[in-house]
């Protein structure tokens, strides 16, 4: 205890606040923007073919595309990616209504992710190129993270010039596709449906699952056998995440027939909606018997939305409000639905505040404000006010260039989701009645005190976790705190506006970090893509103890923030500056399960 107060107060507290602020900046800037960021699990080694790489017994097609597309046609695997059109505009006219892959075909377009011939068709039957695949991986997947890097010389057989030299190299980096042995791409060769399945797979990092699902391909597949065995674990990893699409027989899978546009744009489709980019098609759609493993739903509002990976919020908010039995009823009705990504957006402690018995009222109003009477479609929107039922208006904004639809101040993500008992807008924030005061959700319940504790509890700046990360060491040399090591990690709500956010910092000296937070209330720090964060600050003092054969113990000082990443998780980080035998200074990181 004699070393409690060897040190300079003023030198030190001023490190731990230039850090706390230090780091504030970082921790936004490095959060994912979105699921588009989605990085393979494995990272292939460039000299070794990825799973995405057939096998030398592979046949090729009998025949191939050419390998230039004339200059006076569009590469019909260009597409590109913008923000979801919020309107139908695209109209192809060998895609008719009827047609098997329409709902695929006619999303993508309508979101300008693929595009049809300049003479208005889509030829949905033309087979694939490994080139043109490339194209299509290139815009729908053109912002995933890089996981390696072609040789400068490239591929031998893709010349510089190659009018898809850059989405070769893009698919070829991002983990989709990779080349035959030789330093060979193959650009004109037809793709076999396998290759294009076994490439999203990779791309998107998924693996095989015991729980839940067959791993048996047997169960899905007739013609399982002649699946090549290089693609077993990428084809029943996407199977089982209902990416694969086949027509007319779902249980034939093919895997050696050239893929065609139809077939790819619903393979990219479904990749998409794993990702929780696009909303999954609608159940009552014919469509659905031709996906993989996929299972019939209810057509209703609520079932599609419960169907929706991307809204799992709103279903646990309207079974708490009790509303599905409401709109399960014939209605029609119109839903404006927010994203999951729209109510982690809300300020910290706000969804948990919505679903207390005593904010059960307003939690009621904001969900009945993003409700419209009636089935009305994107293009039957109308600039001005539109009634909901809760009683007050929406206002209405339409950018006709753009094709873009506005709700308040939220945008329309993905239109015309049809329900059997209305129509679904997904919007990218969540719509708050002028009468409803958000920051007063943030409060105790009446007859409760700021004084009383509750560990556990959220606080103003979020709630409760536990978690693991890791210490960077920045000064001292007496515990694990100066050292680089692995952290446990935590946070337990005391009050409205303290927690104790006990932690263990595992190493040669092993120290336990238990400080008493002051936790500000969340702060906007901006904006990544579509998704805003908001930080919520903490500073505190506590003890520091050494475990070790003599155990010493010291004065704790800290700061930091956290960023709730959504519901379930929150990222973490602070400054803390324990004061031992020496001055020991160092940086947590970590992520914290909510609870």
């Amino acid at each position: 205890m004699s070393s409690l107060f060897r040190w300079s107060s003023t030198r030190v507290a001023l490190l731990v606040l230039g850090m706390t602020s230090a780091i504030i900046s970082p921790i936004v800037i490095s959060t994912p923007a979105s699921s588009q960021n989605t990085v393979p699990s494995t990272t292939p080694s460039p000299d070794t073919p990825s799973p995405a790489t057939p096998s030398l017994d592979t046949p090729s097609p009998t025949t191939p595309s050419p390998d230039t597309p004339s200059p006076n046609t569009p590469s019909p695997a260009t597409p590109s990616l913008t923000t979801p059109s919020p309107t139908s505009t695209v109209n192809l006219s060998d895609v008719s209504s009827d047609y098997w892959a329409r709902p695929f075909i006619q999303a993508l377009a309508d979101n300008n992710v693929i595009a049809g011939f300049p003479d208005g068709t889509f030829r949905p039957n033309q087979a694939v190129t490994r080139a043109e695949f490339a194209a299509l991986i290139q815009k729908a997947f053109g912002n995933q993270n890089r996981v390696r890097q072609l040789n400068p010389g490239g591929f031998s057989d893709v010349p510089a010039n190659y009018w898809a030299a850059s989405a070769i190299q893009s698919a070829y980096e991002t983990g989709f596709l990779a080349g035959y042995p030789g330093n060979v791409f193959r650009p004109s060769q037809e793709i076999p449906r396998v290759q294009g399945i076994v490439a999203l797979a990779s791309g998107l990092g998924l693996t095989p699952s015991s729980t839940g699902t067959s791993s048996d391909l047997s169960t899905y597949y007739n013609d399982a056998s002649s699946i090549p065995n290089y693609a077993v674990n990428s084809v029943t990893a996407a199977t089982q995440s209902s990416i694969v699409v086949n027509y007319p027989d779902v249980k034939q899978l093919n895997p050696q027939q050239s893929l065609t546009r139809a077939e790819a744009a619903a393979l990219l489709y479904q990749a998409l909606a794993k990702q929780g980019r696009v909303q999954p098609i609608a159940s009552n759609l014919p469509a659905t018997q031709y996906i993989v493993g996929g299972t019939q739903r209810g057509t209703d509002i609520v079932s599609l939305a419960a169907s929706s990976s991307s809204l799992t919020t709103l279903t646990s908010l309207l079974k708490t409000a009790g509303l599905t039995d409401i709109l399960q009823q014939p209605g029609p009705y119109t839903v404006f639905a927010p994203t999951d990504e729209a109510f982690a957006a809300l300020p910290a402690a706000t969804l948990q505040q919505l679903q207390q018995p005593e904010n059960r009222e307003a939690l009621i109003k904001i969900l009945r404000y993003h409700v419209l009477p009636g089935a009305v479609t994107a293009s039957q929107f109308s600039p001005g006010k539109l009634a909901t039922d809760e009683g007050r208006p929406v206002n209405i904004k339409i950018d006709r260039a753009n094709n873009q639809v506005e709700v308040n101040n939220a945008r329309v993500i993905q239109a015309d989701v049809k329900a059997s008992n209305g129509i679904i807008h997904a919007v990218n924030q969540v719509l708050i009645p002028p009468d409803v005061n958000i920051s007063k959700l943030n409060q105790p319940p009446t007859g409760s005190t700021n004084g009383t504790p509750t560990v556990g509890r959220a606080t103003r700046g979020g709630r409760s976790y536990i978690g693991v990360g890791g210490n960077i060491g920045l000064g001292g040399d007496d515990t694990a705190l100066s050292d680089t090591n692995f952290t446990v990690i935590s946070k337990l709500g005391l009050t409205n506006f303290l927690s104790v956010r006990p932690s263990v910092i595992f190493g040669d000296d092993t120290v336990f970090l238990v400080p008493v937070t002051l936790d500000f209330s969340p702060r906007r720090a901006g904006s990544v893509g579509e998704r805003t964060f908001a930080i919520s600050p903490y500073i505190g003092a506590g003890i520091a103890i050494e475990a070790n054969a003599d155990t010493d113990i010291g004065l704790l000082l800290t700061g930091g923030v956290d960023l709730p990443l959504g519901s379930k998780l929150t990222l973490t980080g602070g400054v803390n500056a324990a004061f031992m035998d020496s001055t020991d200074v160092g940086l947590q990181l970590g992520v914290g399960y909510n609870f």
